[in-house]
């Protein structure tokens, strides 16, 4: 069992920057890659960012060049730089984990909330 909790998330005004956390409960090189998702309104979840306990990132499209995705592994955690924010960002953001055991186990967080706004 992997618990993963958020944190980061809030209002911004477009053009603008958040940082979001996720830490997992504990520490294994079975989990492998984390990354972040988001869900907008009316739409269906998507990925945004994962990387690799070696540090290979991939990005959606929609957030190249604008959104940077980093891992400590020292403490467990995942974070996902987010900037030039735009109103299309705004979604709840899951942060997500695949634990490999012969099978693919997701795991996700409760998720964050993100407004890019005026």
């Amino acid at each position: 069992q992997v618990q993963l909790v958020e944190s980061g998330g809030g209002l911004v005004q477009p053009g603008g920057s958040l940082r979001l956390s996720c830490t997992a409960s504990r520490s294994d090189l079975s989990i492998n890659p984390m990354g972040w998702y988001r869900q907008a309104p009316g739409k269906q979840r998507e990925l945004v960012a994962t990387i690799t306990s070696g540090g290979n990132a991939n990005y959606a499209d929609s957030v190249k060049g604008r959104f940077t995705i980093s891992r400590d592994t020292a403490k467990n955690t995942v974070y996902l730089q987010m900037n030039s924010l735009k109103p299309e960002d705004t979604a709840v953001y899951y942060c997500n984990a695949k634990l490999q055991i012969g099978v693919v186990i997701d795991y996700w967080g409760k998720g964050t909330l993100v407004t890019v706004s005026s």
